[in-house]
Parts: structure tokens; sequence; C-alpha cells
């Protein structure tokens, strides 16, 4: 009988140990895409029970379902097979739903239940929601941003802006991840916070509390709050795509602060007429101001961020950081994708000089950057595989892009879709905009298809072959 429940003991704890521990997927999600986000979307997440291939969590609203399905989802799944490879799949419960049977069983008056729930008792005010986002972080100042000649004009411009309000209004700064943009946002706001009201708010952040301030009837304290500030930073304006009634609210917002003479700062990581699925009257009042593109860092840059990066440390370290110049050197020539890559890559080094007590050779740098460095290799974007598939197929890239299904349009289309998730690191919801802002479904049937007529069709997985040369050949031209 004791030997039964032992066992009876081992295999619970053994089931236990497999199931997932959603404490620790919190964590690398907050770690992976940033506090803002996380705090906005991703925290609203409730774990509610694991199956054989799938996990059920639940989110409040179908609007933050779709909103973390479109541009999170196939991430957070990385991030639970990483623990459990035997998951493939999310499912959602809504919770309104509850809500909504909740209300309709017990038959409780709606209206009743909406006004108890608004009550200054449940909701606070809205302000202390937006002020405990405003957070302008003291480190990032214009004394510490490293300068050099792709950065040189935003940073002018950004200096003139703290100094002279409206001169530039709005500032535009547009570049790639990474190069600054943020910082140079966080200077201006440390500059101008003791003498005026200061906003610093994600685009993320100011949808949240957009759909919040409807769902708990705060509409005019939301609009108050925006319109009453005297400088506007907006980080990652791009994230502000899709819904059209909060564009509405934004535009409206927008122009009161122009018209009160007030300062409007935007980042984005393109250039205003690039941006998707934003109204072109939004677009054309950002181009309306100086717009300023931030280019990737040429290498005397670069350099000259991992020397600050090391004073920086060695005053943390009390001057133990030895890292020899042809590292350095080699770091700044080979780590091309982002400024905050390259301080990574550094961070990475130092870790390795402090665990094995010794300075990395060239060989060891190498293993130890292995995923960057190839990174940096790999630029083959989804543009490019269009270009070359629609060559191949002899159709147009209109054509591709079309919602037409006909059969000479589909297989080159889902050729295209497979060679841009087998080439490049793209997320499902990033390949789906890409294509016509096709759902993150679509892509996953299109692989699999592909996959498919690959092991059943010699023709075709020997076109798929060529192609793949094709763009990769291509690619490594253009680098030269």
């Amino acid at each position: 009988m004791s030997s039964m429940k032992n066992i009876l003991n081992q295999n619970t704890a053994e089931y236990k140990k497999n199931k997932i521990d959603w404490i620790k997927i919190q964590s690398e999600m907050r770690e992976k895409f940033g506090l803002d986000i996380f705090e906005s979307w991703l925290k609203k997440i409730s774990f509610v029970e694991e199956f054989n291939n799938y996990i059920l969590i639940s989110v409040p609203t179908r609007f933050i379902r779709d909103w973390i399905t479109s541009r999170y989802l196939d991430q957070i799944l990385q991030i639970i097979r990483e623990q459990k490879k035997e998951i493939n799949r999310i499912e959602f419960n809504i919770m309104e739903k509850k809500l909504d049977n909740y209300l309709n069983k017990n038959s409780i008056n709606k209206n009743n239940f909406s006004s108890d729930i608004n009550s200054s008792k449940n909701i606070s005010f809205i302000k202390d929601s937006f002020l405990q986002y405003n957070r302008i972080d003291p480190n990032k100042n214009f004394e510490n941003f490293v300068l050099g000649e792709s950065n040189k004009l935003a940073f002018e411009a950004s200096k003139k802006v703290s100094q002279d309000l409206s001169h530039y209004n709005p500032l535009y700064l547009y570049g790639g991840i990474g190069m600054g943009k943020t910082h140079l946002l966080n200077a201006i706001g440390i500059s101008l916070k003791s003498n005026y009201k200061v906003m610093f708010i994600s685009a993320e952040r100011f949808m949240y509390q957009f759909v919040k301030s409807i769902k708990s009837n705060e509409m005019v304290k939301f609009k108050d709050y925006f319109r009453n500030t005297d400088v506007l930073l907006i980080d990652d304006i791009q994230f502000m795509n899709g819904k059209e009634a909060m564009q509405e609210e934004f535009f409206h917002t927008f122009n009161a602060l122009i018209d009160k003479g007030s300062q409007i700062i935007l980042s984005a990581d393109r250039s205003p007429n690039k941006l998707l699925r934003i109204q072109d009257r939004i677009k054309s009042r950002f181009s309306g101001g100086l717009v300023v593109d931030i280019q990737n860092s040429d290498y005397d840059l670069r350099y000259k961020i991992l020397k600050n990066k090391i004073e920086e440390l060695k005053f943390l370290y009390s001057n133990e950081i030895n890292i020899p110049e042809e590292i350095l050197k080699f770091i700044s020539v080979e780590v091309k994708t982002s400024n905050r890559e390259l301080v990574g890559s550094l961070n990475r080094i130092i870790s390795f000089s402090k665990i094995y007590n010794k300075v990395p050779n060239l060989s060891e740098i190498k293993v130890i950057l292995k995923d960057l460095l190839n990174f940096s290799e790999n630029k083959v974007t989804i543009d490019l595989i269009q270009t070359i598939v629609c060559q191949f197929f002899k159709i147009s890239k209109n054509e591709m892009l079309s919602s037409r299904r006909s059969r000479y349009l589909v297989r080159p289309r889902q050729a295209a879709i497979y060679l841009s998730k087998l080439l490049t690191s793209k997320s499902l919801p990033e390949i789906g905009r890409a294509f016509s802002n096709r759902d993150h479904t679509t892509v996953i049937h299109s692989v699999k298809t592909i996959e498919k007529l690959r092991k059943e069709d010699n023709e075709l997985n020997i076109n798929i072959d060529n192609l793949k040369n094709k763009i990769l050949y291509n690619n490594k031209e253009n680098e030269i």
C-alpha cells in the first residue's frame, strides 16, 4: 500500500514538474518585449489550463486578444515552447463573454452594473494611471548621447526644440531599431520637464489608455489630460495603426496641441509616408514639421559607442574592464544591426571575461557573438523575396499582393511567404502585413502547404531551392 502511495506521489510530482511555469513565462515576456508593452498588454493574460499540446489563456476583451494575436502571439508561443516543446498552439478565453453570461444568468441590470464598476471606489483617477507610465529616464540625456555623422542632424534638431519650443512642430525622428530615437526623446523630456508640463508615452501605452478611458467612461479626462500638456513625446508611433476611433481622437488631439502652441515630438521606425494603416491626413500632419532620418551607424560611431560604454563600465567595476583594441575594432566592423546589439555584444564579452577570468581571443569572440555575426550577414528582406519570386513566375508584384485566388497566383504567393519565413527573422504577423495585411493563420497555411508539396512535387522542390539560392546570391551582391 505504501509503495503504491509512493508511486502516486512520484507521478504527481513528475506531472507538476512537467507543467509549464507561467510566472517564469511572464518574466521572460517582460524581458523580451519590455516593461511598457508587458504592462500595457501582456500582463492582462491569465493562465487558465494546460492540455496535451496547447494551453488555454484568458484576456479581458476581444480587442486585447486581437492586438496580442496580431503582434506577439508567435513570439509568446516560442517562449512557451522553450519550456515545453509539446505545446504547439495557444487558445484564448474572453473574460467579457463570462461577464455577459453572468449578467444574463443573474438578471442584473447592466446599466446599474456599469455605473457600479465605474465608481470612484473601483477606478482610480485616470491622471494617476498616466503619471505611472510617464517615465523619463534620468540616464538618457544629451550629455551622454554619442554623436556621429549618422545622427548629428537628429541631435541638433532635438537640442533646438528643447531650447525653443515650436521651432519645428512636429519634430519627427525615424530610423532603425536601437539607433537612439528613444534616447533623444528622453533627453528632450529631461531638458523641458522643469519648466513645462511634459508627457512622454509610447504609442502602445497611448492606445491602451484610450481603450481604458472608453471602457471606464473617462474620455473627457483623457482628452483634457493630453490636450493640456505643453510637450507631448510619443515613441514608436508606427504602432498607432489600425483602429479608426483611436486615430480620430489622436488627430484632434494633435491639432488642438498645435493650435495652442504645444510642442509635439514623435519617433518611428520609418518615414511618415511609409506608415501602414494610418490615415493620410495624420501622415500629412507628421510631414508638416521637420522629418529627420537617423541613419545606420558607421564604423567610427560604433567604435565611439563602445569606448564610451567601456568608460561607463569601468566606473561601475572600479577599472576592472580591459578589452583590447583589436576586439573593439572587430566588433565595430562586424556588428552593424543596431547600437543596442553593439552594446549587448560588449556585455557578452565582459561577462565571458568575468566568468573565465580571461579576455577572449578572436576565435572565442566569434563563438560568443555567433548569432549576432550571422544576423549581420543575413539582410534578406521580404521585398527582395517578393521581387525575385515575381520575376521567376512572371507575375507582377501587384498581382501577388492582390486578393485574387487564381491558381497561377496562389502558388507563387505561398512560395514567397514560405521563403520569407525561411530566410528572414520576421514574425508571422510581420510577414502577413508585408503581404497586404494577411492574417498570421494564412502565413502558417502557406508555409505548411509548401513544406508538404516539397515532399510530393519534385519540380516545385527544385524551384524553391533555385529561388532560395537566387535570393541569397542577390542579397550578397547587394551587400558587396
